[in-house]
């Protein structure tokens, strides 16, 4: 076939593609058309899809339907290896990430209009919070009522009349819109405190953008880089020095967007911080390290107001910092947004906002949001009471009715004679607690449901980052679909999912990115500070997965066939060795010894049972989970991977003792990833030293089980096979299992990488190169003790090393183990420590 034959046939092809995409369309817009959810973004005012979503609709519609479904299955892939998570109130355990394979299309002049009304409006809650907690002329002047601010929890007295250092009480602010029936787009909620979704919306987008690439570059979606280059740059130049160094705080792992948080540190550059690894000195924030106190300049908070200092504020919380407060008022660090911030997402000012539009800016609101009356007022009151069947009654400060078991409105009309009568009675005895809001049913959107499209509600939230230039509006934002047709509200909790946001143009973009300008960077070789959290977290994740590491040798051992051979006395009593140091290590029951089919199953995944490897698996993860912003997407999939392998049960021992060996295959391939891709800073140290001090413990606990000094051929070969040196052992000495030889091996033998000493010299490697923290120049307690050690383990004679020296040396190693703790992750009155004097950062 010649060339023009077959670019002929390339065109038939394409030709056809795009007739059964625009039959395909045609058939979606009459079935779509026929489904209620009208005001919709797919279908315009006359029926005909708008001209945005048939550009995205025809090269879609082109793909095969198993090509659709392959890059949908690409999109879920990328999620569950990713380990996108979030955690709905109440929830005990996160729940996988859930996006609409749809993305959400606005075109670039909807989005003008749209980013107008978003900067108008972020500009005039600035000013409003400016007056709130400064001069106070809007409730002087009778403006505000005093009462509609006051009655929020999130109005904070301790901040009157601190001005917010950097000169903003608002970094980032977000709304809620939604498309109004008349075409409009609509407020439904200020987001002040610290708005979420942000770093979710990063991750749609990279799903979104891998999966439809081509269809993605053709629409000339703009970038969200600049925008997050821009708020970062804008908290740098708030600073009051010129490389400052800024934290996102989070309440912790158990939070509900915890994932969120660590995308966003690790996306900006930042550190990721709890409140216990911050403490107040000389009038600053500073971050407990491995290397003594270091200075914060920037907070980006992702923790309440309330909860910020228990000094000043919500006694009881043990998020926050003691004195924070009291450094805002000192001018010693930046807070974005500022304590007090979260009073403007009260529903109780929603209808005060036009009037304060007019006065401060002297303009009309461009965007409007959803009448709202606050029942605080008499007038207002009596016009909710008055129209109680067509509004719905919300709480005026927080999510859900006061006196009511609902987190959404409560609609009168839904509710029996005795709950209306509760409802007036409540509104009536304190309006305050209240507002009616006009009954607005939200837009809908297509979303991809078995082959078909599908209209659902949806409520989009956008970002403004305040900036040097003004508010820098992120190009597309964070939308969340409700799964039932009738939604009022959206919310992650309420079993919605997610979907990108595009806004489509007709020229092309130009491709950014976060890296900076070659001729801007400043070089550098280490990695900044390590919290002591962090440090603390490393280091029991490599204990963790050691420990793992063990009790799947011990289980393969055990069930392997060529492990114990159970007819002969010898072979009995080191099955009944192995067994009670499961029992002891706390991988099985003393009870399962009666049942020793059970044995392996139960040491590899019982979940009830602390020391399976199961239990040590998830207990690893855990820790991993408090270390997203450190782990490296292969680190975190190959974890989650384990943890997936040992949950399934299996009742087969061929089948326990494959997965024990397919994870000893991944705990290697882990330790290997930390090995050659992980930076030689003091997060990797941490990290090894939990693993080698772990192993050097193990490895002598099985030194002493089974090299004591009648061991028998057995016995010995169990150790070598446990500690991985068989194969050495073989091509050294050509015979049979000796003691003083195997001891020798397993124990002092600091050329073997499985032996105890080998384990004490990278220990004391490690050690010698983490910071000192004392002035007196002495040598410090973790180093006296791997000092002692690797002493001991160099001038020990094989042939004289007994049972009772071994257990001295392994009381010694977990003294050293303890040690590093204490001095490392202090806690308590230990916890602040003087500035490094010498060694890593």
């Amino acid at each position: 076939m010649g060339e023009g034959a077959a670019e002929q046939d390339d065109k038939t092809g394409k030709a056809q593609g795009q007739r059964e995409g625009q039959r395909r369309l045609a058939q979606w817009v009459r079935d779509y058309s026929r489904l209620p959810g009208i005001p919709d973004e797919f279908l315009g005012p006359g029926g005909a899809p708008r001209a945005v979503w048939s550009r995205f609709f025809d090269a879609f519609g082109a793909l095969a339907p198993d090509e659709i479904e392959r890059r949908f299955g690409m999109a879920d892939r990328h999620l569950r290896e990713a380990g996108v998570t979030y955690r709905a109130p109440g929830d005990s355990a996160d729940r996988p990430w859930s996006i609409s394979h749809l993305p959400l299309l606005i075109d670039e002049a909807d989005w003008k209009q749209l980013s107008a009304g978003i900067t108008q409006r972020a500009e005039l809650l600035e000013l409003v919070l400016r007056d709130i907690y400064g001069e106070g002329r809007l409730v002087a002047e009778g403006a505000l009522p005093a009462a509609a601010i006051a009655g929020s929890p999130e109005y904070l007295r301790p901040v009157c009349g601190v001005p917010p250092p950097g000169g903003r009480y608002l970094s980032l602010y977000a709304a809620d819109v939604g498309r109004g029936p008349d075409g409009r787009w609509w407020v439904l909620g200020d987001r002040t405190q610290a708005p979420s979704g942000a770093g979710y919306a990063l991750e749609n987008r990279l799903v979104l953008s891998r999966a439809f690439s081509d269809l993605y570059k053709s629409m000339n979606v703009p970038r969200v880089a600049p925008f997050f280059e821009a708020f970062r740059d804008s908290l740098r130049a708030r600073a009051d020095r010129d490389e400052p160094r800024i934290g996102v705080l989070t309440p912790g792992s158990f939070s509900e967007t915890y994932f969120e948080h660590a995308t966003l540190a690790r996306y900006l550059g930042f550190l990721l911080v709890e409140g216990d690894d911050l403490a107040v000195s000389d009038n600053r924030i500073h971050i407990r390290t491995v290397a003594g106190l270091k200075r914060l300049d920037v907070l980006l908070r992702r923790v309440d107001s309330n909860s910020l200092d228990p000094l000043e504020l919500d006694a009881s919380s043990h998020l926050g910092v003691a004195g924070l407060i009291d450094v805002l008022r000192k001018d010693g660090v930046v807070v974005a947004n500022m304590p007090g911030s979260g009073v403007l997402e009260a529903r109780a000012l929603l209808g005060f906002l036009p009037a304060l539009s007019r006065r401060l800016l002297g303009q009309e609101l461009k965007m409007p949001h959803i009448a709202t009356w606050w029942c605080g007022q008499r007038n207002a009151r009596d016009e909710v009471l008055s129209r109680l069947d067509e509004v719905a009654i919300e709480g005026a400060y927080r999510r859900g009715v006061p006196g009511f078991d609902s987190n959404g409105p409560v609609l009168a009309s839904e509710l029996d004679a005795a709950g209306r009568q509760r409802l007036v009675d409540a509104i009536s005895a304190r309006g305050m607690d209240y507002v009616g809001q006009e009954m607005v049913r939200l837009s809908t959107m297509p979303v991809w449901e078995q082959g078909q499209l599908t209209p659902r509600p949806f409520v989009l939230r956008v970002f403004a980052a305040a900036t040097a230039d003004g508010w820098a509006i992120m190009p597309g934002g964070f939308c969340r679909i409700a799964e039932q047709a009738d939604a009022r509200a959206v919310s992650m909790g309420d079993g919605a999912r997610a979907a990108d946001v595009w806004v489509v143009s007709d020229k092309k973009v130009s491709i950014a990115t976060l890296l900076p300008a070659t001729d801007k960077v400043r070089i550098r070789r280490i990695a900044g500070v390590l919290p002591s959290r962090a440090a603390d977290n490393l280091f029991w994740l490599g204990r963790y997965l050691e420990r793992a590491e063990a009790t799947l040798r011990l289980v393969r051992a055990l069930g392997s066939p060529s492990g114990p051979n159970k007819g002969t006395a010898a072979s009995l009593q080191s099955a009944d060795r192995i067994q009670r140091l499961l029992v002891a290590w706390g991988a099985i029951s003393q009870a399962s010894r009666t049942a020793p089919g059970r044995i392996v199953a139960e040491a590899l995944q019982s979940p009830e049972r602390f020391g399976s490897a199961l239990s040590l698996v998830r207990a690893a993860q855990r820790t991993a989970t408090s270390l997203r912003e450190r782990l490296s997407p292969d680190a975190w999939q190959v974890i989650t991977e384990m943890a997936d392998r040992l949950a399934y049960e299996v009742e087969d021992d061929d089948d326990v003792l494959s997965a024990a060996e397919l994870t000893l295959q991944e705990l290697a391939s882990l330790a290997g990833l930390a090995q050659e891709n992980m930076n030689r800073a003091a997060g990797w140290r941490f990290l090894d030293i939990g693993r080698r001090t772990e192993r050097a413990i193990n490895t002598t606990r099985f030194a002493r089980q089974f090299a004591y000094d009648e061991a028998c051929d057995e016995d010995l070969d169990i150790l070598l096979t446990l500690v991985d040196s068989q194969i050495t052992y073989r091509s050294r000495y050509l015979l049979a299992p000796i003691l003083a030889p195997v001891r020798d091996l397993a124990v002092l033998d600091s050329y073997n990488p499985r032996s105890v000493a080998f384990q004490v010299t990278t220990l004391n490697e490690h050690i010698a190169s983490l910071p000192s923290l004392k002035e007196h120049g002495l040598i410090e307690q973790p180093q006296r003790l791997a000092v002692a050690a690797q002493a001991m383990l160099a001038t020990a004679e094989a042939e004289k090393l007994e049972v009772k020296t071994l257990f001295s040396l392994e009381q010694d190693l977990l003294s050293l183990a303890e040690a590093i703790g204490l001095h490392y992750f202090p806690h308590g009155p230990n916890a602040s420590r003087p500035e490094k004097l010498t060694g890593l950062a």
